[in-house]
């Protein structure tokens, strides 16, 4: 089990991620902070495995907070490092630039969709089992860890809402064997057209894969599977 830290000085923001968090298999909500202060306070008491950091907090940024929260792992040779994943609505390149330095894993900008933070958190996941399962790495082993980076938040193009294509991301996360676009349509309540959209974009952006099923005549069937 993944134990998160949300930190948002938005007391709404912060519960929606912490909702987010908690619909994923293997994570859990261990704690939730609205300042900097408040954020370090809670890692050293609950020791969390990954922290959800925003920069704007009330006292100080999302910056100093990692810097202090790596100062004071170095200090207790004891407390295992916790991972650092920045949520936030800053653009600029110098705060991207500063928050990878610091060592953060990832960096997804404000407005994002649950998919794009529960892919986030999946690789997360990924990661920490592939290192556990290591005593010895190897340059392929590397290599995988390093590269296997998901993209971050996908701005979905003209005509696509994020809550739509959320629940055609549920979807395609309960039937792991694949459906087709009038199945996905079915089950969203959603128009075949509206369904297809979304699974071609899916397909597109590499979240999803298509395989043809064959029948009598006709086209073939276009199926659709989530990757990852």
């Amino acid at each position: 089990m993944t134990r998160v830290l949300v930190v948002d000085d938005d007391f709404m923001v912060a519960k929606l991620h912490g909702r987010y968090v908690s619909a994923m298999t293997g994570f859990t909500v261990v704690g939730v902070a609205h300042s900097g202060a408040e954020a370090l306070r809670a890692a050293e008491r609950l020791r969390p495995d990954l922290v959800l950091l925003d920069v704007y907090l009330p006292d100080m940024d999302g910056l100093g907070v990692l810097r202090e929260l790596r100062a004071a792992e170095q200090c207790d040779t004891d407390r295992q490092p916790a991972d650092v994943l920045f949520i936030t609505a800053a653009r600029d390149a110098g705060t991207i630039r500063s928050a990878l330095r610091a060592g953060a894993l990832h960096y997804l900008i404000k407005p994002f969709s649950q998919a794009a933070l529960q892919e986030q958190l999946r690789h997360v996941a990924s990661m920490r089992a592939r290192l556990d399962g290591l005593d010895e790495a190897r340059q392929e082993d590397v290599d995988q860890l390093f590269g296997a980076r998901p993209p971050g938040s996908r701005e979905l193009p003209k005509g696509l809402a994020a809550h739509t294509a959320e629940l055609v991301d549920r979807i395609l996360g309960a039937h792991p064997e694949g459906l087709s676009a009038t199945e996905c349509a079915e089950a969203g309540s959603l128009s075949r057209v509206s369904a297809r959209r979304y699974l071609e974009y899916f397909a597109e952006t590499g979240r999803a894969e298509v395989t043809l099923r064959y029948g009598g005549t006709g086209r073939p069937e276009r199926r659709y599977r989530r990757i990852g």
